[in-house]
């Protein structure tokens, strides 16, 4: 059995101010695709100001939007291979 080492890059980009935290991520697939994904935080008036919080929060937001996304390429390679209507995949 050959093993094959792959790795992926993701790069996460944020842009803040005093009340929002907004993420960008992307990966690029060694097919050339490249999938991107936003997430959002907002901190709310009365709590203390805390920018890390807000792009963990903002982060994990557009990783989870960019792993779906995935799923759904993915799926649909799936499909297209082997002709048929696969079941869907679940996290």
């Amino acid at each position: 059995m050959t093993h094959t080492a792959v790795g992926w890059h993701v790069d996460l980009e944020f842009e803040e101010d005093d009340r929002q935290t907004r993420a960008a991520a992307m990966v690029r697939l060694p097919d050339g695709t490249e999938v991107r994904a936003h997430g959002h935080a907002s901190r709310h008036h009365t709590d203390s100001n805390q920018p890390r919080v807000g792009e963990e929060i903002a982060g994990a937001r557009a990783l989870n939007e960019l792993a779906m996304q995935m799923l759904t390429k993915a799926h649909g390679e799936i499909d297209d291979a082997s002709g048929r209507i696969s079941h869907p995949i679940h996290v």
